[in-house]
């Protein structure tokens, strides 16, 4: 699976997903960080990624059926780099069956 980590969160989630055998950027890595939603939201659909992010407005976006990538919301105050990733290795089975089972937005808490 092809994630994009959306600016909310580190850089390391998306390490930590291509140690688990999926594509993954980080929108840092894109360029993509300092700009407003619509380009990642465009890049998610051109490359087929699924956007992990703590942004509701992607939450939103799906709600009203706006055509385009799947996104997870994790909805998770702050917290460590090192539990937060903890916890998402966790969840992270969890998230690939419901995305590949069609779910367009997959909220966590």
């Amino acid at each position: 699976m092809r994630f994009l980590v959306d600016n909310q969160l580190p850089a390391a989630l998306a390490n930590l997903l291509r140690e688990q055998g999926h594509a993954a950027e980080h929108v840092l890595e894109l360029g993509l960080a300092q700009g407003n939603d619509n380009p990642i939201w465009k890049h998610a659909i051109a490359n087929r990624a699924v956007i992990i992010t703590k942004d509701e407005d992607f939450a939103e976006w799906v709600r009203r059926g706006r055509p385009g990538p799947s996104v997870v919301w994790l909805r998770v105050g702050n917290t460590s780099r090192r539990a937060l990733l903890a916890w998402f290795t966790r969840i992270l089975p969890t998230l690939v069956s419901d995305l590949e089972s069609g779910e367009r937005l997959v909220e966590v808490r």
